[in-house]
């Protein structure tokens, strides 16, 4: 049976931050780390080998999207995600609850963060029970129904390392009870999740259509440290899971977001690989890498360099290309970046880019922010393992 692992290899004595190495049958992760998001089995306008180029790790892709197309069957005849992307690296999969709470609440991130939702968003979520939810495909408009077991399923078909249960994640502007009722069936959904996962149906236990396979259970309890007590006991001694993710509500703001992060984290044990799901910010990550948090995926590297901001060093963290004061600008993105981007191209070039719709401009800034991220995170392991965390990072801000 191929081997998965965890390590902790360094830890700093003042913080709950530590770099490791979780070992995948395509290839080891070292964390802290971070996970680019190909939803629709593409990383946008960016190829594979591009990412592996820029020292990409690993790469997350979305089972309710590729449920829906091209299909998880047709995948798993290719012989999974990884041959079907061109991809040899570790991948991850989610289960399809955080589309549900998207569908279910008619908002995604916004709701997550606590911000005021539009109204207007099209919600497709016709039922959510005990059994799972019906929703309306955004494509052709047919019913279906995501179960725990489907999901499982799915995921299996799409043969990721690393999967996850299947969970709803509660929004933030529903009360206790609900959050209370929704965490307590996410942990049923996740029983049967783990049901599914160890059992013989069309793959042998544990494994999919590339081979071997873990699973990451998912914490709940939104705004609720009660209730994430309850969530964090659930998955520690009662769930036999191989990493832990922190999921649902985070709060109204980034003060709660942060304060609900570290009390989960702080009761959590060295076990499991711990992962924040849905969390980008390169700001963010130095705090929540302080709080114990191993690895992160977000959609915001690539969404931003599509919408032509750039990932910078320092406090303001982004940078509008779009702007006028680039317009006549000589100097790259950052001069002391070594991205192929930064290495060959001016600001002003890059304005031109956006300026006149050209696509390669989505591609070189592409380029420049997965390069950076991973930077970042390379950057933030040699911090930990110099013991030198705290003086890398505020000279980092102060860029």
């Amino acid at each position: 049976m191929a081997e998965f692992s965890w390590k902790i290899k360094n830890k700093l004595k003042l913080s709950r931050a530590r770099t490791g190495i979780i070992s995948t049958p395509h290839g080891n992760i070292e964390t802290p780390a971070f996970i680019f998001c190909a939803t629709k089995a593409a990383l946008k306008s960016f190829s594979t080998l591009d990412a592996k180029k820029n020292n990409t790790q690993i790469i997350l892709s979305n089972t309710y999207h590729l449920m829906l197309q091209p299909g998880s069957n047709l995948i798993s005849k290719h012989g999974g995600l990884h041959k079907f992307i061109g991809w040899d690296g570790p991948m991850l999969t989610d289960s399809g609850g955080f589309q549900i709470f998207s569908l279910g609440h008619g908002s995604v991130a916004d709701e997550i963060k606590g911000r005021k939702i539009n109204s207007n968003n099209k919600k497709s979520l016709l039922t959510l029970s005990e059994d799972g939810a019906i929703f309306k495909s955004y494509i052709d408009g047919k019913n279906h129904l995501l179960t725990p077991e489907k999901s499982i399923k799915v995921q299996r078909d799409l043969g990721a390392d690393l999967i996850v249960v299947f969970d709803e994640c509660t929004p933030f502007n529903v009360d206790k009870d609900y959050t209370f009722h929704s965490m307590l069936r996410s942990h049923r959904w996740a029983n049967r999740s783990i049901n599914a996962f160890n059992s013989k149906i069309e793959y042998e236990p544990k494994k999919g259509s590339a081979g071997f396979q873990e699973i990451y259970g998912i914490i709940q309890g939104g705004i609720y440290k009660d209730l994430r007590e309850e969530s964090i006991d659930f998955n520690q001694s009662k769930l036999d899971t191989f990493g832990i993710a922190i999921g649902g509500s985070l709060g109204s703001n980034k003060e709660q977001m942060k304060e609900i992060v570290k009390f989960t984290a702080s009761k959590l044990n060295n076990n499991h690989p711990i992962h924040l799901l849905g969390i980008g910010d390169p700001i963010d990550i130095w705090e929540f890498v302080e709080y114990g948090i191993d690895t992160f995926d977000c959609v915001s590297p690539t969404r931003l360099a599509r919408h032509g901001a750039a990932l910078v060093k320092g406090k303001k963290s982004k940078i509008n290309l779009k702007n006028l004061e680039f317009k006549e600008s000589l100097r790259p993105i950052d001069e002391n970046c070594d991205c192929y981007t930064c290495k060959n191209f001016t600001l002003s070039y890059l304005h031109h880019l956006f300026a006149a719709k050209e696509v390669l401009g989505l591609q070189l800034l592409t380029n420049h922010n997965i390069f950076f991220m991973n930077e970042l995170m390379s950057t933030i392991r040699n911090s930990i393992q110099n013991n030198n965390f705290e003086k890398t990072r505020n000279e980092w801000l102060d860029r």
